[in-house]
């Protein structure tokens, strides 16, 4: 199609923005604080035009990105009449604002050339504190949003160039972490500064008409491929449901409910079904669906498509009002990335119905949160944050990644040495786990352990996670991945956390605390798998000879694979399918984790 516009120049202007884009991220990696933002990476960047929509994104947390659109939309209808160069403007309420949870803070600066608002530079950082009723931000046992920190509307850090101190003078004294969380909002405006200056050397290049030409173009352009790509899917409806395992001792599962409609050339989501809002902190709030059902069909879908607002004309979504996924405030939210994760899920088990050969199995079920906080000897507080992650599911050509974040985290692992370093904790273990991945054709990823022993005199342990008795699926066959555990003091007398424990749990000097994610679901039937790959997988330590045999069916005899033997015991397993459970019980006694204490788990579990 001839739409009039050079080519060439529209790429050009594309790969500026998210050059800019990117430039953002990398100075806020480069001067943040906390460890949180800065070694995890929980932060995101946007540029958006002089209508506050997105036209560029960082290659950040994909989590964060949908939702730059709510928030600039609320920051124009806020402040589009009153807006000066030198304005910066800072923000995280979920409910009036557009944010997601408190301990986002979006920090956004308009950009203005000769007088003209030209666009936005966007920045959004994980702030390691932000007050409430325990360390981190992340109390699930929080019941409504007022328990859980500092809510700020749309307001002004700097107006017209000068900074308003009261804004962070009540920041700094509704956190326990001052020092990282005002280190990290200066690392977030220097960011924008410098987008700021990139951004308006580029409007300068072409001139203020030409360069809303080509970004009016760049929506448009975003369009047409993603309508193209739909229209090459057959019209349906594509549905799938997950579900969370619940909170607390006795936990009650959560269940999503996505339904895709392909419909000509466009994809609706629907979330009609899904649980309703619950009495903790693990509400999503819109933004936070509407983000994740972005990345489900960008994901799906595979063609690289610019990363702007045009991309979104295609598809639509529709979260009931009052549930999980479209709470009514004032619901508690601080804790809501468990349940992208799973929305992310859910969504593409429907896609798997579409793409069944681009769709991988479930992966370890979204980055777990640990947060072990308290007082050192000379009584500065601490908080040991940063989730862990991960593996992806088994795909129909390849075994699951492991050891790097699922694509709806796009995080780090904090290393090792920076939390010794920093906070008063030593860690054990840090580790994959034997026996844990998703039986399959093509096995899901190896499940991580990290272990952390308190050095401090005493502490709280505030955690989210999941996949326990819900295990993440698998796919054409595949089996499911094996659960996650939250152990106190591993050993005869360790005690068993919940996966989403509803008060904090006290910690004192020496005591241990480890966690092993839920490995990722298995792709394709196990008794179909490679024996060769079964013994690069025993001599990696990633399964027993006992897991080869019992599981895959795979004997060995002199440390090479015995094809007879192999195909005799594949078919005795194919009768009696003991493989089926086996693989869970080989997993356990990996872990420490008693029959009894998995047995009694499932039985106050209950079926679904």
């Amino acid at each position: 199609m001839d739409t009039g516009f050079d080519a060439v120049t529209l790429e050009v202007v594309q790969n500026a923005l998210a050059s800019i884009a990117d430039e953002l991220a990398l100075v806020i990696m480069r001067s943040a604080y906390s460890n949180i933002v800065r070694d995890s990476m929980d932060y995101s960047t946007a540029v958006c035009d002089h209508a506050g929509r997105t036209i560029a994104q960082g290659l950040t947390n994909p989590v964060h990105l949908g939702s730059f659109p709510h928030a600039t939309r609320n920051l124009v209808e806020a402040h589009g009449q009153d807006m000066k160069p030198g304005d910066v403007f800072i923000f995280n309420d979920p409910y009036g604002a557009g944010g997601m949870h408190l301990p986002d803070f979006y920090i956004i600066k308009p950009v203005f050339v000769d007088e003209i608002l030209e666009g936005y530079v966007a920045t959004l950082a994980h702030q390691s504190d932000v007050g409430g009723i325990a360390p981190g931000g992340m109390a699930v046992f929080a019941e409504d949003i007022f328990q859980e920190g500092l809510r700020i509307p749309v307001l002004k850090l700097f107006e017209a160039g000068k900074l308003n101190k009261a804004i962070l003078d009540l920041i700094e004294r509704n956190t326990r972490m001052p020092t990282n969380v005002i280190g990290d909002i200066y690392a977030q405006i220097a960011a924008c500064t410098t987008g700021e200056e990139a951004f308006r050397r580029l409007v300068q290049r072409y001139g203020s008409v030409d360069f809303r030409c080509y970004t009016e173009e760049l929506h448009d352009y975003a369009e047409r491929l993603i309508r193209k790509e739909i229209l090459a899917i057959p019209d349906g409806t594509y549905a799938f449901e997950d579900f969370l395992d619940g909170l607390g001792e006795n936990p009650e599962p959560i269940r999503f409910c996505a339904t895709v409609t392909v419909s000509v050339d466009h994809i609706h989501v629907d979330w009609t079904g899904t649980s309703q809002q619950v009495k903790a902190a693990i509400n999503g709030p819109l933004p936070t669906t509407h983000a994740m059902c972005y990345l489900a069909v960008r994901c799906a879908i595979g063609t690289p498509i610019p990363n702007c607002d045009g991309f979104m004309r295609a598809i639509s979504v529709t979260a009931p009002l009052g549930s999980i996924v479209n709470p009514r405030e004032p619901a508690a939210c601080g804790a809501r990335g468990i349940i992208c994760f799973r929305m992310y899920d859910a969504l593409l088990g429907a896609f798997s119905q579409i793409f069944p050969d681009r769709i991988p199995a479930a992966n370890e079920g979204g980055s777990s949160a640990p947060h072990i906080a308290g007082r050192d000897a000379e009584n500065r507080a601490f908080i040991v944050s940063g989730g862990l992650m991960g593996c992806w599911g088994g795909m129909s050509s390849h075994d699951g990644q492991e050891g790097i974040s699922n694509p709806a985290a796009n995080l780090g692992n904090t290393p090792i040495e920076l939390l010794e370093s920093r906070e008063p904790v030593e860690i054990t273990k840090y580790a994959f786990v034997t026996n844990s991945g998703g039986p399959g054709k093509f096995r899901g990823g190896a499940a991580l352990m990290r272990g952390y022993r308190l050095l401090a005199d005493e502490a709280v342990l505030v955690m989210r996670s999941d996949r326990r008795s819900v295990q993440p699926y698998g796919l054409n066959g595949g089996l499911p991945g094996t659960p996650s555990w939250n152990i106190v003091n591993p050993g005869p007398d360790q005690k068993l956390l919940p996966v989403c424990p509803m008060s904090p749990t006290p910690l004192v000097g020496g005591d241990e605390f480890v966690h092993i994610q839920a490995g990722a679901g298995g792709h394709g039937d196990p008794l179909e798998r490679n024996p060769l790959a079964v013994l690069e997988d025993v001599l990696d330590d990633l399964i027993s000879r006992d897991y080869a045999r019992d599981v895959f069916g795979v004997i060995f005899q002199d440390g090479i694979v015995d094809k007879d033997a192999t195909v005799a015991k594949r078919k005795a397993l194919q009768t009696c399918g003991t493989h089926l459970t086996t693989y869970v019980d080989l997993f356990h006694s990996e872990v420490g984790i008693a029959s009894s204490d998995w047995n009694a788990h499932e039985a106050k579990a209950g079926p679904l």
